[in-house]
């Protein structure tokens, strides 16, 4: 059974009455199926999906991102990569469900595959604990790619969590060291690596695992720091208002591939990858087929130093000084006129004080 959002309350009344004239013998007087009314009603909703999905907000996208029927990490494993060996525990402590992780063939080479799973029904996803890692997952992947990163074996990533799991245990085994350690892990590796996010990419749970050479995302995915709801609270102290926490953190696509925080989108069948799973699974193929490519052609300094320089560009041009990019360090390098502007402030305040300690003088001199 197909389910629906609340914004697609048309298409579900047309795709049921489709449903309907399919099924004949269901109704009262019909003995046939009458083919030209199904065509017609099909494109009808052909049309009213890519109207809706064409002026999606930033609310609806959010909505989009978490359906229940999006296709998830362990789907993509299953049909995007052969003979995956599924490897887990993290030698110090146990296993994490919600991250699957393991060593596959993709097109006839190796690689590391890790996937935020949250699985499908409620069973699956009470044992995934809805793709909210905790610390040993998060210290599983380090091991992983570091001994990928030993093979000289690429890292494939699929990004779908609402975040970290902010339980009191999770915390206590280190929950915050944990994503740490794994951003250290992922920046400092000599492979290419690629992180692909397929529905929600929540908070530090998702930066841990998208600090890639590549970051990808699907065309009705979200990423930010902060759920919707969670920002409102803490802004307005209304969890009502999330269309606007979600229009002013720029979680979609469009606005993160502007601010230069992605690389590069993936586009979905219209009505969401669920719609066509066939469609966004070559979609995703082809989009890390090519970028793939790109990156094995670059030895292990070349790949560090263009992910380094990669993170280090985000939020540089965006500011509201005109600087440029010094892209081996941290520092901005402030433009000619900056410069210039900054050396006059500096000798006004030289003036001052040397005029100020000249008056100073001549009162001492004259009256005392």
């Amino acid at each position: 059974m197909r389910n629906y959002l609340n914004f697609e309350g048309e298409i579900k009344s047309l795709e049921s009455e489709i449903e309907k004239l399919k099924d004949p013998y269901n109704n009262e007087g019909l003995s046939e199926v009458d083919t030209n009314k199904i065509s017609k009603i099909q494109l009808e909703v052909d049309q009213k999906l890519k109207e809706v999905y064409s002026n999606l907000d930033h609310w609806q996208t959010t909505l989009v991102a978490r359906h229940e029927d999006r296709p998830k990490s362990k789907f993509f494993i299953d049909n995007l990569f052969e003979e995956f060996i599924p490897l887990s525990g993290d030698r110090f402590y146990g296993e994490d469900k919600s991250v699957l992780t393991g060593f596959a063939k993709f097109n006839g080479s190796s690689v590391l595959v890790i996937g935020q799973e949250k699985g499908d029904n409620l069973d699956s996803r009470i044992e995934r604990n809805f793709g909210m890692m905790r610390p040993e997952g998060y210290r599983k992947t380090i091991r992983l790619m570091r001994l990928a990163n030993k093979f000289k074996i690429p890292v494939i990533s699929f990004i779908d969590t609402p975040g970290a799991y902010p339980g009191v245990g999770a915390e206590d085994r280190g929950q915050a060291e944990a994503i740490a350690k794994t951003i250290e892990c992922s920046m400092g590796l000599g492979v290419p690596t690629i992180s692909v996010i397929i529905g929600e990419g929540g908070s530090g749970g998702a930066v841990a695992l998208a600090s890639s050479s590549r970051v990808l995302m699907l065309e009705n995915a979200i990423y930010s720091v902060i759920s919707p709801e969670g920002c409102a609270t803490i802004l307005w102290r209304d969890p009502t208002k999330t269309l606007e926490a979600a229009k002013a953190m720029k979680l979609s696509a469009k606005d993160l591939l502007n601010l230069k925080v992605i690389d590069e989108i993936i586009l979905e069948p219209i009505g969401g990858a669920h719609r066509d799973r066939n469609v966004i699974l070559d979609n995703v193929k082809n989009s890390i087929e090519k970028n793939l490519s790109q990156l094995n052609n670059l030895n292990s300094d070349e790949i560090i130093n263009d992910r380094k320089n990669k993170f280090l560009s985000i939020g540089r041009n965006k500011g509201f000084a005109k600087q440029s990019l010094n892209e081996t360090s941290l520092s901005m390098q402030a433009s000619f006129l900056s410069s210039v502007k900054e050396k006059i402030i500096a000798f006004k305040k030289e003036i001052t004080i040397f005029g100020f300690l000249i008056v100073i003088f001549l009162i001492f001199y004259f009256f005392l």
